[in-house]
């Protein structure tokens, strides 16, 4: 078994960005426990999706997207091509807020500024993997990822938590319509898009094209790799919603992330605030070079041309730092965005099914336990969607 230790990681960072951090927790206040179900579902789904995606990489030798770019005609292709920008935008302004908002927690400073900063660093994060290769930046990626673990797990060591209403919040339900629309938002904020997308790349950037002979032993190894970066994340988003269950409810204002941290540090000190704010400026930082590059990969791929990185930067950071210079509300913007996400999630997954259960994979396409698990997750996440849609509308 070759062991492809890497990719995941840097993908996985998609699954804890600071999206994930305003649905948990918003979701952990209003509803304590009743949506931990969501988190367990979106995380199996996450480690099925994110293996299919580098499996596809692996075997076919080209990204997602270049194989999507190769087969769609030039109409859908213009559509794909403007639902694909959209997810890659609503995707930096998660990250862009969630790190200007740790900014301005240990900092002080003005949200625009940190924003700015957050952008500033990024384009370093990036120029590391131009200048120094992909195992340059996936250390570096890696060494984040750990830092946001241990920021949102800390928590968790200074509050009690029921593990008897964790268990029941497995079984799945809802209370109410903004339950719903809260359950979209985190699992648009778990199983993401770019993400679906970038495995594919980052795991042919990092190993390039791999013999047949040696094939079978490399997906193994992306499946134990996989499943330990997703094991990881979905520990991370339960962790989350945990401490705001836990914590949270009628601590005062919970339901945007400055509130949750004046409430952390209220009634867990002020320790415990400052290495949650450490982990969500560590999440906003990884989180939206990964989404450049992701970025990058989407357009690139679907129109045959190298998109530079720092090109597809400029163009998703600019709408977020507008946003954050009209002064929309932080959080709700995060949550909103994580809402996004989930509608552009089909527009990814059903290619992504379809194709690496078909020809196109030869010998490697998936077998018919797998296809099923796969189109399963096809249908509960489009399913939700559709009642999250129904709901709105009726609302």
């Amino acid at each position: 078994m070759t062991w492809l230790w890497g990719p995941a990681f840097v993908a996985s960072v998609a699954y804890v960005d600071p999206g994930n951090v305003a649905a948990n927790l918003t979701a952990g206040a209003r509803f304590g426990y009743r949506l931990v179900w969501v988190l367990a579902l979106a995380n199996l789904t996450a480690m099925v999706v994110q293996y299919l995606s580098a499996k596809l990489g692996l075997v076919t030798g080209r990204s997602l997207p270049e194989v999507l770019g190769q087969r769609l005609r030039r109409g859908p292709k213009a559509l794909y091509l403007v639902q694909a920008e959209v997810v890659a935008i609503a995707t930096d302004l998660a990250e862009v807020i969630g790190g200007a908002l740790a900014c301005h927690i240990l900092f002080g400073l003005p949200l625009i500024a940190g924003g700015v900063i957050v952008g500033l660093v990024s384009i370093g994060l990036l120029a590391i993997q131009s200048q120094h290769g992909e195992k340059a930046f996936e250390r570096v990626i890696i060494g984040l990822l750990m830092v946001i673990a241990l920021g949102f797990v800390t928590g968790l060591f200074y509050v009690h938590v029921d593990w008897g209403e964790t268990a029941a919040g497995l079984v799945p339900g809802f209370t109410g319509q903004q339950s719903v629309l809260l359950a979209a938002s985190m699992l648009g904020a778990t199983v993401m898009p770019h993400a679906i997308y970038a495995h594919s790349s980052l795991a042919l950037d990092r190993y390039g094209a791999v013999e047949e002979s040696a094939m079978r032993g490399v997906l193994r190894g992306t499946q134990v790799e996989t499943g330990v970066a997703m094991v990881l994340a979905g520990t991370v988003n339960i962790a989350m919603l945990l401490l705001a269950a836990a914590a949270l409810p009628g601590a005062g204002d919970t339901d945007s992330i400055l509130g949750a941290h004046a409430a952390i540090v209220r009634m867990l000190g002020a320790p415990v605030g400052a290495i949650f704010a450490i982990g969500l400026l560590a999440s906003g930082l990884a989180s939206t070079a990964v989404g450049a590059y992701a970025g990058s990969t989407i357009i690139g791929g679907l129109l045959h041309k190298r998109v530079p990185i720092m090109v597809m930067r400029l163009v998703t950071l600019v709408p977020a730092l507008v946003i954050l210079a009209l002064g929309a509300e932080p959080t709700w913007a995060l949550v909103i965005s994580q809402v996004v996400l989930s509608f552009g999630i089909p527009f990814a997954l059903i290619p992504l099914v379809h194709l690496s259960s078909g020809p196109v994979m030869g010998a490697h396409a998936n077998r018919p336990p797998l296809r099923i698990v796969a189109w399963a997750a096809v249908v509960l996440i489009v399913g939700l969607n559709l009642a999250l849609l129904w709901l709105i509308m009726v609302g």
